[in-house]
């Protein structure tokens, strides 16, 4: 589905982490792989299934640029998290 884009801001719905925002760094058939950029950056992303998360909002691509060093996309992150927050 195209709410489970890699980019796309997500809501998590179950567990211990329930009501935290991350964004969605690869899609599997029933999983989605998360980060924050803090706890959870991109190196080791958290695996949840698609069913215990909730697209809440997409973005462009370009404003997480995958090309870049992994310190930089997790900088990324949390600046999109945190402009989402506000």
């Amino acid at each position: 589905m195209e709410q489970y884009r890699k980019g796309n801001l997500a809501k998590s719905l179950a567990g211990h982490d329930k009501g935290r925002i991350y964004m969605i760094v690869r899609e599997e058939e029933e999983m989605v792989y998360l980060a924050d950029g803090k706890k959870r950056p991109i190196e080791r992303p958290k695996c949840k299934r698609k069913k215990h998360i909730q697209p809440i909002y997409q973005t462009e691509l370009s404003e997480y640029q995958a090309g870049e060093s992994q310190a930089k996309q997790n900088e990324a992150i949390q600046r999109i998290i945190k402009q989402y927050q506000k």
